[in-house]
């Protein structure tokens, strides 16, 4: 019996991974849960799956639930009470699904306790790779990856490090987004409702502008350099619209393995939590035949700028990644508030890319201030932007 703290579990990836450990309660228990907005979610997962504790942003949301839930369910507070559940004994697997900057500490805290670690938060690696990789070495923690791409680029390599002297090139495939054949010259009106509105997989809304804008791609391109120990020449990035390839891994002879199934991402959840047995994910099989058609196509740099600033990036290292993702954040931020169009993400990257001398984070402090000085800078660009426009 496994015990699972879930950090973000009112989230999409949160939401499915609960879903799977319903169908196997023999297998996990579930620890502990944190929602940041959707409090009434967390409410009601609190009452389905009964954890010991939850975790709240502050102390006007533990006042609002604390009646709601459990009498039994310990209600804590902010980062803290994240890094609480991440290395609590109690729970040996952490499922770490909260989005951007924000998911970097607890993250941390359970790489350094030894956890089972299922990281879907990209933004961990973006923002403090090297020291990330530390932590998890040094804990002794097990990284499993949740992203569908890392997860499938996880199946499809040789189990022990000697055996991949091999693998030439990984290949990552993303959708397109809702974009991927709009004409460029009608970006410019692009609303949030409709960069949100994604063809093949239901996400929340910042990672949905980011699939849009296929920044998302780009930060796993980061993220891949440092779960699989490349370099981004070694990294190729597909565009395949059904999202039933989910990655590729190239060998030496020729050979390219590659994972394959429905775009639902209880599949991954599943193998992450299991591994390395397999259970039922509860995903419908899948059928090639109905499918019929399977398409790939590179992606067209004058349509999604945000792929080469990632690539840039990956390829500068130290903490110029740290201020892409930061950038990004409040760029994507502004345009769903309706501050800056979608034309205006990327150039606000670029922008603060532009002013930024980089330099090698030795220490989680020096990331956090390496991200809050991007942001400053993000806003300072987007009110420009906003003025030139």
């Amino acid at each position: 019996m496994r015990g699972v703290a879930i950090l973000g579990s009112t989230g999409s990836i949160g939401a499915s991974a609960l879903a799977v450990i319903a169908r196997h309660p023999e297998r996990f228990r579930v620890f502990a849960l944190s929602g940041h907005s959707r409090l009434d979610v967390l409410i009601e997962q609190s009452r389905q799956f009964r954890p010991a504790a939850v975790v709240v942003p502050d102390a006007a949301a533990a006042q609002q639930i604390a009646a709601r839930i459990p009498a039994a369910t310990r209600v804590l507070v902010g980062t803290s009470g994240l890094e609480e559940i991440a290395a609590d004994d109690r729970a040996d697997t952490v499922v770490a699904a909260i989005v951007g900057a924000a998911g970097l500490l607890p993250s941390l805290a359970a790489a350094r306790a030894g956890k089972r670690l299922l990281l879907a938060n990209k933004e961990a690696l973006v923002m403090a790779g090297r020291l990330f990789m530390a932590a998890v070495a040094a804990g002794g923690a097990t990284l499993l990856p949740l992203d569908s791409e890392h997860n499938a680029i996880f199946q499809c390599l040789p189990e022990r490090a000697r055996e991949r002297a091999g693998v030439c090139r990984l290949v990552l495939s993303g959708s397109g987004g809702p974009f991927r054949t709009l004409a460029p010259e009608r970006f410019a009106t692009v609303t949030p409702e409709q960069a949100c509105a994604h063809p093949t997989w239901r996400m929340g809304r910042k990672i949905s502008v980011d699939s849009a804008t296929m920044m998302n791609k780009g930060l796993e391109l980061i993220e891949a350099c440092w779960l699989f120990g490349v370099g981004e020449e070694r990294i190729d990035i597909v565009i395949h619209p059904q999202s039933i390839v989910h990655s590729l891994v190239e060998y030496a002879d020729g050979s390219v393995l590659a994972q394959l199934g429905n775009p639902d991402m209880r599949t991954p959840i599943a193998h992450a939590l299991a591994w390395p047995e397999r259970i039922d994910s509860g995903v419908a099989r899948l059928n090639l035949a109905e499918i019929a058609r399977l398409e790939f196509a590179a992606p067209d740099p004058q349509r999604f700028p945000a792929l080469r600033l990632a690539r840039a990036a990956a390829a500068a290292g130290g903490d110029v990644p740290a201020a892409l993702n930061a950038a990004n954040e409040e760029a994507v931020a502004a345009f769903l508030a309706g501050a800056l169009p979608f034309t205006g993400i990327a150039a606000v990257v670029e922008r603060v890319l532009e002013r930024w001398s980089a330099a090698e984070p030795h220490s989680v402090e020096a990331v956090q201030a390496s991200d809050a000085r991007a942001r400053r800078l993000a806003v300072a660009a987007i009110r420009r932007y906003a003025v030139e426009d």
